[in-house]
């Protein structure tokens, strides 16, 4: 939910979820590609293995407002591997030349890839170095790369994310070998010194789940790392914009609320009575209840941080 999470950076590089190419073309592009002009800078994430079609959905990406189109060769679902996209894509560098080389042909805007270090039991540095090679040759400039295999049987998507070792060392072997590219980490990071530590070695730092399930650290990101202006809204201001933002979908494309608030209930992550908010959100019989009805039931269980609850900042 790029919209939920500008409330709190403003500078970051926000990307979607993974969308296939053919869905964003067929599937009901709106649908798909629909956002809200206040959540650039935004990345659209595409799937496929298609160059044509890759190329129709990153022109259509442009066409909508997208800052840049990512070509995601890191997914290891099985899903997704059926599709003949994501992670499997590392095995056939040149068809992913040949991605990337169809969008760069037709967008102005960065066409960047998203891959692994390596696929199954291949640990060997040529192998990413010469994916890399391979890709950069065919007009990609920015590899966001996760420090870890994918391995593609045996392992479900969330042990992928988990059970083959980071190597960081790799990734930061990639800036050296190729300065001119930008290097971006992605993996493991859970932290703002781990995200400063890493920066003295690549270029940038991804993180996924761990800012989406406690996404108050970002509220640190544009001051520390992209000169910008502290974060200066509190945790109930936000909820705030986001029962509005609610009212306002709802109006003006039928967006019920529950399929915004799942993606906020981090939000409160360490004060005091969180889980039961998070409880009056995630409660399906209060779906016909206006947002606002809900926030108000919700923000009952919190603890006023001005009496001494303990603050929803990420202590580092």
């Amino acid at each position: 939910m790029p919209f939920f999470h500008r409330q709190l950076t403003q500078r970051t590089r926000l990307y979607t979820e993974m969308v296939n190419a053919g869905a964003a073309i067929h599937g009901g592009t709106e649908r798909h590609l629909r956002f809200n002009p206040e959540e650039h800078p935004i990345a659209l994430q595409l799937g496929g293995s298609e160059p044509d079609r890759l190329a129709h959905a990153a022109r259509l990406g442009q066409q909508w407002g997208y800052d840049e189109i990512n070509l995601n060769c890191g997914c290891p679902s099985e899903r997704v591997q059926r599709g003949a996209f994501g992670a499997c894509l590392m095995a056939e560098p040149q068809l992913v030349a040949d991605c990337v080389k169809a969008m760069v042909d037709v967008v102005d805007v960065p066409v960047t890839v998203k891959h692994r270090i390596g696929i199954d039991r291949e640990e060997s540095y040529a192998f990413v170095r010469d994916f890399v090679g391979t890709v950069a040759d065919a007009g990609c400039r920015v590899f966001i790369v996760h420090a870890r295999n994918a391995w593609l049987k045996g392992l479900s998507p969330k042990e992928n994310r988990e059970i083959p070792p980071l190597r960081y060392e790799l990734v930061y072997q990639l800036k050296r070998d190729f300065p001119r590219l930008i290097i971006a980490l992605n993996g493991g990071v859970t932290t703002d010194a781990q995200i400063a530590e890493h920066l003295q070695h690549v270029d940038g730092v991804m993180l996924g789940r761990e800012a989406y399930h406690h996404p108050w650290m970002m509220t640190a990101w544009d001051e520390r790392f992209l000169g910008g202006e502290p974060h200066a809204l509190s945790p109930d201001e936000v909820e705030a914009a986001m029962v509005d933002y609610m009212a306002r979908e709802a109006v003006d494309n039928g967006t019920p609320w529950p399929a915004i608030a799942r993606h906020m209930l981090g939000l409160h992550h360490g004060r005091r009575g969180a889980r039961l908010w998070r409880q009056v959100w995630s409660d399906h019989k209060r779906k016909p209840l206006p947002a606002a009805e809900v926030a108000a039931q919700a923000r009952t269980h919190l603890v006023d941080e001005r009496a001494g609850a303990a603050a929803s900042l990420i202590q580092i």
